[in-house]
């Protein structure tokens, strides 16, 4: 006999740990380099759109098949769609999520270790070179190898507690603290002399230095910061009840995503521009802008430490998500020990992530088509793996999936128009994949 499924204990608790997945590394670490590399303003416009029109249907969706089957991934295409070859949705997810995870953790041990050394008296001092300092953690092979681990122990023990007393308590405490935190940040960083030149590179587009490369950054952006296309959302969904609204549930976290993404820019470009560096700077932007405006303000170190914590927390919360859906994949329906499948998935990830984090050391100079490991892992997951998760998804909704089942939970929890059903599936039918496809194409040089 089955144990019973794990449940989320609250409807809150459902859309901040969703929010939790989908806000991490993606719209705090990622968005702003990548918003500084191709263009600011223009790009920030980009992603709003395609967050609306193609992240927040994909993100319905994705709840409407996890919840509708009640089962993880895997087998919630296997049950939707039985004996017809479906459920490659679910295992190109669990895939996804592996190597995303595998990469992902690197960062979110440059961030354990940055956020150590950050203690007040520790190592960082009013007169510390964050550049400097940056590079000293990429940098050293034991330090990354060393945070990869400790970040991936983390991930662990909080998903061998399961979905309600691991998952959800982290991210009903951590997510409302980092929204406060930000909010003071981007209130001091708006206040730098010079800082209206930051603002209006962040929020005024400039079209001319949009690239058909920058217009699929800006859709893969969408997807890695909603966690769509790597059927996360689909695990997350199945432990929810019937008594929740799935499309409410995806506005709030498609808003709080974009809204995260807005104090991300706010926060981070007007420091840049104050200070004379470089928005182009890249992944290590976060690491060496932010704290050059914890410095300027009292008791700095206090504040950094405590950012660098909130943030860490903010990266957890992403990475329990990716996790989460390789555990459950190799528990449904098995009598599998949870926290076994958990450490075993954890080292399996710790030895596929080390490349990664060799990349600025020892492996610095070993490249897959020009990339670093961690450069082309990012490239992978990013434009190939989760717009080909999202197209699939798309495909399977349109194709597929029950349209009795896909109206009763549209509708379940909620008294929405079936006018706004129909347009959710119309722009799942054809929009999402047109869209994927066109821009796919279009970064090809093929269209």
């Amino acid at each position: 006999m089955n144990k019973k499924r794990d449940q989320w204990s609250t409807r809150l608790g459902f859309i901040l740990s969703s929010a939790g997945a989908a806000i991490g590394l993606g719209a705090i670490w990622k968005f702003p380099y990548m918003t500084g590399m191709n263009g600011g303003g223009a790009f920030f416009l980009l992603f709003i759109l395609f967050t609306v029109i193609i992240g927040l249907p994909l993100l319905i969706a994705e709840f409407i098949i996890g919840r509708g089957a009640q089962e993880e991934a895997i087998s919630a295409f296997k049950k939707l769609a039985p004996k017809s070859g479906w459920s490659i949705i679910g295992r190109w997810g669990v895939f996804g999520s592996f190597v995303l995870l595998s990469f992902y953790s690197v960062v979110g041990g440059w961030v354990l270790i940055y956020s150590i050394l950050s203690i007040p008296g520790l190592v960082i001092k009013d007169n510390t070179n964050y550049e400097q300092l940056f590079g000293m953690i990429t940098g050293n092979p034991l330090i990354t190898i060393l945070g990869l681990a400790l970040f991936l122990i983390i991930n662990i023990i909080v998903i061998s507690l399961g979905v309600k007393d691991g998952i959800e308590k982290s991210s009903k405490l951590l997510m409302p603290l980092l929204f406060v935190f930000f909010i003071i940040l981007v209130i001091r960083s708006v206040t730098f002399e010079g800082a209206s030149a930051g603002l209006e590179f962040f929020l005024k587009p400039d079209f001319s230095k949009i690239t058909g490369e920058s217009v699929l950054y800006a859709l893969g952006q969408s997807f890695f910061s909603l966690a769509v296309g790597f059927s996360v959302m689909v695990t997350y969904s199945s432990y929810l009840g019937k008594d929740v609204s799935l499309p409410f549930s995806a506005g709030s976290v498609s808003l709080m995503n974009i809204f995260v993404s807005l104090l991300a820019g706010l926060a981070i470009f007007p420091v840049v521009f104050s200070f004379g560096l470089e928005p182009t700077e890249g992944p290590g932007l976060l690491f060496m802008v932010l704290p050059e405006a914890f410095a300027q303000m009292p008791f700095g170190e206090v504040f950094l430490s405590l950012f660098l914590l909130l943030f860490l927390f903010a990266i957890l919360t992403s990475s329990f998500s990716m996790l989460e859906i390789i555990t459950s994949a190799f528990t449904a329906k098995k009598q599998r020990s949870r926290t076994k499948v958990a450490w075993i998935a954890g080292l399996v990830v710790f030895i596929a992530g080390i490349p990664a984090a060799l990349s600025s050391s020892s492996l610095a100079n070993f490249k897959i088509f020009n990339l670093t490991v961690f450069d082309a892992s990012d490239f992978l997951v990013s434009n190939i793996l989760l717009p080909g998760g999202c197209l699939l998804i798309a495909l399977f909704i349109g194709i597929k999936l029950d349209k009795a089942l896909m109206k009763e939970e549209f509708f379940s929890g909620n008294n929405l128009s079936p006018g706004m059903y129909q347009l959710w599936f119309q722009i799942m039918r054809w929009l999402v994949p047109v869209t994927i496809v066109i821009v796919f194409l279009g970064s090809l040089g093929v269209i």
